[in-house]
């Protein structure tokens, strides 16, 4: 493994389910499983300890789960040396779930049936700083769980303040589950430009990541579910 490989934390309280991401992902280029946790409570710690750039989080888990263990990790009341990414492991039954997950701060999550391609990339779009938005799974759990029909959030309306018409723009299509490139057709604008309105969004909202901006769209009401 090259020094700067990416390193992950598994989390997963079913001993082959953990065994076997750890071995696919060790098997990758440019990534190395550095601890595997069988908790919530466990999955804190080893994040600490072994400073990993990934956390792979199962949502259900014996003594802390998924969520809870997300918010202690990226909890700014207590910092970690080192802020890894987390990714939410999740299945299509618990859908109840993955708000409150992206809410605690996880970057996106997988379905535990995805193709180990699929797994090695979603690390590394995660570790990149990117969020994982599927339009096809990710879209439908926001819809169903941000914006459903009550007052936006008064922290959501606040957070518009100070945007330009363009910025708005981009975070409705944002809020739409479009990518940079697709955001970039649909206003007729250049996808560089499109990453700088990201970039200032980040900045103003604010919000840890892209995943962070579609709560946002959705609770003050920019995009309604369809």
């Amino acid at each position: 493994m090259t020094p700067d490989a990416i390193t992950v934390l598994v989390a997963d309280d079913q001993a082959m389910v953990r065994a076997g991401f750890a071995a696919l992902l060790d098997a990758q280029p440019g990534i190395r499983v550095v601890g595997q946790a069988a908790g919530g409570l466990e999955a804190v710690q080893l994040a600490r300890e072994t400073k990993p750039d990934v956390v792979l989080m199962d949502v259900r888990m014996p003594d802390l789960d998924g969520i809870e263990a997300t918010k202690r990790i990226l909890s700014p009341a207590h910092p970690l040396p080192h802020v890894p990414r987390v990714l939410m492991l999740t299945t299509f039954d618990i859908d109840d779930y993955v708000y409150d997950a992206l809410s605690a701060g996880a970057s996106g999550f997988l379905l535990k049936d995805a193709l180990p391609e699929e797994l090695a990339h979603a690390v590394r779009v995660i570790a990149a700083g990117d969020a994982l938005l599927a339009p096809s799974v990710t879209r439908r759990f926001i819809e169903r769980f941000a914006g459903s029909g009550s007052a936006a959030p008064a922290r959501a309306v606040l957070a518009l303040n100070g945007l330009t018409d363009r910025e708005r723009e981009v975070l409705v299509q944002i809020g739409r589950g479009l990518s940079n490139s697709e955001i970039a057709a649909e206003l007729f604008i250049g996808e560089q430009t499109v990453k700088t309105h990201v970039s200032k969004l980040l900045q103003k909202v604010p919000a840890r990541d892209r995943v962070q901006l579609v709560i946002t769209a959705y609770d003050a009401g920019l995009v309604s579910p369809a």
